[in-house]
């Protein structure tokens, strides 16, 4: 098989691309380098059945031809982090909602399947937990620009699953629940990858608000497994998964539990949100994903433990592959 990954040199993009490949098929990765980066997939340059493009998935012609050339297409494609989300909403919306505009349009003039990353900020303030896939979502006002992330990527799902039923377009949408790993990046905000850099230089960890909120981390290699598995399953076409862990943890605890591990005397500090995103900034207190639904598809569970991924992230940056 042959498969497109958009955003395919990020994070969460360059591992899928591992996984894919090492499952025998073909990968082409599609990046415009904003918030991926070409380390991420250096390794991979060589390999005949790995190939990239750098360029934009808002150019209909560049994902047209790619499409072309694919069986499948995951689209990774988006602006990422609260502190992108807070200084540029403008380039938040419109590359979450015009990208997934050309690659659904494109990809249903060829009928070739497609993957739509979405993520649990769109369940917002919703007080349900565990989130389940069928759920409301409960989102803050306009005039706070924390939503502006969620109601984008709200709006790829509903466009999704609208091309899957007035189309027949083939669509399946996975909102990810705080995925960590190696190769993640901590310049946009993403806590873990923070918190250890700041544990290993010696530095106070930094918590957001009083540290009470609470979330879940899933380890990419988890994640990446899951997102190969699903496409592989039309029962999914239409549907909506929770992708994450379900293993509760503060961020006062978490930045506890870095500083353990890295085996570091920084000393942790509070910042009040108002100061780390301007007046007015809201949070939810809690995410946990139900797993139910992509269980019963894939009998898919995540494997490793919270600690297994602190010492990932640590081994990594350690390395000197940085945050």
């Amino acid at each position: 098989m042959r498969y497109l990954i958009t955003g395919g040199a990020g994070f969460i993009g360059s591992h899928l691309a591992d996984e894919l490949l090492s499952r025998g098929h073909r990968v082409h990765v599609l990046d415009d380098l904003s918030t991926g980066s070409i380390a991420n997939i250096a390794h991979l340059k060589p390999r005949p059945d790995f190939e990239y493009t750098i360029d934009s998935c808002e150019s209909p012609s560049v994902v047209a031809e790619l499409v072309d050339e694919s069986d499948v297409i995951y689209h990774l494609a988006a602006a990422v982090g609260v502190e992108l989300i807070v200084q540029s909403p403008v380039r938040t919306i419109e590359t979450n909602v015009r990208c997934t505009e050309v690659v659904l349009d494109r990809a249903n003039r060829k009928q070739k399947p497609v993957f739509i990353a979405s993520t649990s900020e769109v369940y917002g303030k919703s007080p349900a937990l565990p989130f389940q896939e069928e759920g409301d979502l409960v989102l803050g006002a306009t005039s706070k620009g924390r939503w502006a992330y969620a109601c984008s990527k709200a709006i790829d799902e509903f466009l999704a699953i609208a091309y899957w039923r007035e189309r027949k377009l083939p669509t399946v949408v996975a909102r990810l629940f705080n995925t960590v790993g190696p190769r993640q990046t901590g310049r946009y905000g993403m806590v873990i990858p923070n918190f250890v850099r700041q544990a290993l230089a010696g530095q106070p960890i930094t918590v957001y608000g009083d540290g009470a909120q609470q979330r879940c981390f899933c380890h990419v290699h988890d994640v990446v497994q899951a997102l190969a598995g699903i496409m592989e399953h039309e029962e999914a076409y239409g549907e909506v998964f929770n992708i994450g862990a379900e293993e509760e943890i503060s961020m006062l605890k978490l930045a506890e539990r870095v500083r353990d591990r890295a085996d570091s005397d920084s000393e942790i500090v509070l910042l009040p949100y108002d100061q780390a995103y301007g007046p007015g900034f809201e949070d939810m207190a809690r995410r946990i994903p139900d797993l139910t639904k992509i269980n019963a598809v894939l009998g898919w569970a995540p494997q490793r433990t919270l600690d297994e991924i602190l010492d990932d992230v640590l081994d990594h940056q350690r390395a000197g592959a940085g945050a």
